[in-house]
């Protein structure tokens, strides 16, 4: 994960476009976030949006909030896989110049493009789930499930 989010910070300082604060997506999101806000020195909140496997309604307060104080947002999470989630926020939220979204992964069938990246695969060369070591105590790191075989 460090590879992916030093990606990301040089795509960030590359783009000369620096967030205020940083957003992690609750859950996948949470710990990118953190260690990306401790890499940049930079502010983190976690914002709530959960579509899949749970049943409380995305509570988008946190964006709403920091963007009603002029900062610039990164909005980040592990994977984009569908795009689903970055759609939501986007489609309630709108797309503004002031935020801009990360994925550790990034689907390149999604059909949400993000601003920046770690690492890319395509699930329609490749159907894989990925598993973060977050995600399951037994595994240490990424670990990538595919044909019902797994690889670290």
């Amino acid at each position: 994960m460090r590879a992916a989010l030093i990606k990301i910070e040089d795509g960030l300082l590359n783009d000369m476009w620096m967030p205020d604060i940083i957003l992690g997506i609750n859950r996948g999101g949470c710990i990118p976030g953190v260690y990306l806000s401790h890499k940049l020195n930079r502010e983190h909140s976690v914002l709530d949006v959960r579509l899949r496997d749970h049943a409380a309604s995305p509570n988008l307060s946190v964006l709403e909030k920091e963007f009603a104080f002029q900062k610039k947002i990164l909005i980040i999470d592990d994977i984009n896989d569908t795009g689903a989630t970055f759609q939501y926020i986007t489609d309630t939220f709108g797309r503004h110049d002031r935020v801009k979204y990360a994925a550790v992964i990034n689907n390149r069938a999604s059909l949400v493009k993000v601003d920046y990246f770690g690492y890319e695969i395509d699930k329609n060369e490749n159907p894989q789930w990925v598993v973060f070591p977050w995600e399951e105590w037994t595994r240490g790191a990424f670990t990538v499930l595919n044909n019902n075989r797994s690889k670290q």
